[in-house]
């Protein structure tokens, strides 16, 4: 066997791997995150901003991999060795989550939505980055998507992992840099004030309803 054929292998990487494990890692991956919740949401809206776009995307798909890539490790019995971590997330993302509402709902109220450039108020790099990653790190759904359920199912593909966890990892880079970008193409519906209203009032209420749910365990 070649060398490199042989490298391969031992990585889980091939040719058999990619469709006994990567195709599952990615559809499963995918389904996991298609759902709408805070992080799309956020990303959709600095997708029709067009607001550092590329280094949001990078951030949340870049996030996914890291957790997913602990997951298959087996990291995720840290979740279950430490009893006081799940509470502590839960409440912290319920807190954040419903700041947030709060500000998307008197966004709506306010009509201040806008895709005029001359009316709109950029955020920095830094400060939407921040942003970014509380939507991710804080909520506790991601720990329970990408660590522990991802990381339990890698378990059936011993000897591929890693081509199950790749696959994972490229669903949430496809999709999340479609959203980010695919988002351009409603601009001129977002054009009118009166869509942003709609979506800050969407985003407000589902953020809202995902703070309450956080906060009551579920």
């Amino acid at each position: 066997m070649p060398p490199c054929q042989l490298t391969a292998d031992r990585m889980g990487l091939s040719h058999n791997s990619m469709t006994t494990a990567f195709i599952p890692g990615f559809l499963l991956g995918l389904s996991l995150i298609l759902a709408i919740g805070a992080q799309n949401a956020f990303v959709l809206r600095q997708g029709l901003r067009r607001e550092h776009v590329f280094a949001i995307c990078l951030v949340c798909a870049g996030s996914d991999a890291v957790l997913i890539a602990g997951g298959v490790a087996g990291f995720g019995a840290l979740v279950t060795a430490v009893p006081w971590l799940a509470p502590v997330m839960r409440f912290g993302g319920a807190a954040f989550l419903f700041f947030y509402a709060i500000r998307s709902l008197i966004s709506a109220w306010r009509h201040t939505g806008t895709l005029n450039p001359a009316d709109d108020v950029k955020k920095s790099l830094g400060a939407t980055l921040v942003t970014c990653l509380a939507f991710t790190w804080l909520n506790p759904h991601v720990y329970l998507d990408t660590v522990v359920l991802l990381g339990s199912v890698s378990t059936r593909y011993a000897g591929h992992r890693l081509a199950f966890a790749l696959g994972a990892m490229s669903a949430s880079f496809l999709f999340f840099f479609a959203l980010g970008y695919g988002a351009r193409l409603l601009r001129p519906l977002f054009a009118n004030p009166r869509a942003w209203q709609v979506l800050d009032a969407i985003i407000g209420i589902t953020m809202m309803a995902l703070a309450f749910r956080l906060a009551l365990g579920g």
